[in-house]
């Protein structure tokens, strides 16, 4: 049955949910995915090394579109609570990126945060290893959690060290920036936690991207509702129109995944073996990066 959720600027999606989740869809609510998480165990403590001071970047120039972007983003984080006005001596600076659909990322640089940041040593999960708990599944389900990393809260104290500026003022995060050396691990080690029961039983999950597989389809849906009613109990939401439910084959991280086994995308082969010759040694690491993912 269609679902249509209303998003924080009004757009309307259309989303197919099985009519199994009816009384689950406020899990895929875009608007209680805005709301301002409580603080739990799982904060992200940013932590420095000894004698370190956050450092105060530049204001970088926007153009007007990006102004006006700029604008827009500060005021709907200002509403929900993410951000509030600062007097930190931090001031890391703020500007955009391209998104593959045209539009704008916002993004903080948090270099100078990140290099005097103490590491989180919480590892990854390794995919491939993950991937082999798979066999005898013939089902599957995947999800992607909605604004994953601004679901955890700043440890209380830490978020002046979360500051940044525009030309219109001086913030602070009260929840996860993206762009915090810590964050996929921080976001990672909940993650775990709160699944800890079930992980490598029927779900994979690699920071926000969930998976769930069954060998049947009985089975199958109870497992999606355990998962579904574990994460709208956490206050952790569903990007609906990232799911696919149901599937006897699915792509995920960049594997097809069916009852006959595990293969790689094939658009990712052709990524690796089309990538152009790397000439620095950030152009390097990025493709060692890419490769390494998939090892």
């Amino acid at each position: 049955m269609p679902h249509h959720y209303s998003g924080v600027s009004g757009e309307h999606i259309q989303v197919t949910i099985p009519w199994e989740y009816n009384d689950l869809t406020e899990v895929f609510s875009k608007e209680r995915a805005t709301d301002l998480p409580a603080h739990h165990p799982w904060d992200c403590a940013i932590k420095l090394i000894p004698n370190a001071m956050p450092p105060k970047s530049r204001i970088y120039l926007l153009s007007i579109p990006e102004r006006k972007a700029m604008e827009e983003y500060i005021k709907e984080a200002l509403a929900t609570g993410y951000i509030r006005t600062s007097t930190s001596p931090a001031a890391a600076g703020f500007f955009f990126v391209g998104k593959k659909d045209s539009g704008l990322r916002p993004c903080i640089e948090y270099r100078g945060l990140n290099a005097i940041m103490v590491r989180y040593p919480y590892p990854l999960p390794l995919v491939p290893a993950a991937l082999e708990q798979l066999r005898g599944a013939v089902i599957f389900t995947k999800q992607d959690l909605r604004s994953a990393y601004n679901l955890i809260r700043i440890r209380e104290g830490d978020e002046w060290k979360t500051a940044f500026h525009t030309i219109s003022g001086h913030y602070e995060y009260l929840v996860m920036p993206y762009g915090l050396t810590n964050a996929p691990a921080v976001f990672q080690s909940l993650i775990n936690k709160v699944f800890k029961d079930v992980l490598n039983k029927y779900v994979i999950a690699y920071i926000d991207n969930i998976l769930i597989y069954s060998s049947s389809l009985t089975g199958h849906i109870q497992h999606v509702r355990t998962m579904l009613t574990r994460l709208l109990n956490l206050h952790l939401y569903v990007k609906a129109e990232k799911c696919e439910f149901h599937r006897s084959s699915i792509t995920f991280l960049g594997y097809v995944i069916s009852r006959h086994g595990v293969e790689m995308d094939q658009a990712k082969v052709l990524a690796v073996t089309g990538w152009p010759k790397p000439d620095t040694i950030k152009e390097l690491q990025c493709f060692l990066g890419f490769v390494n993912f998939y090892r």
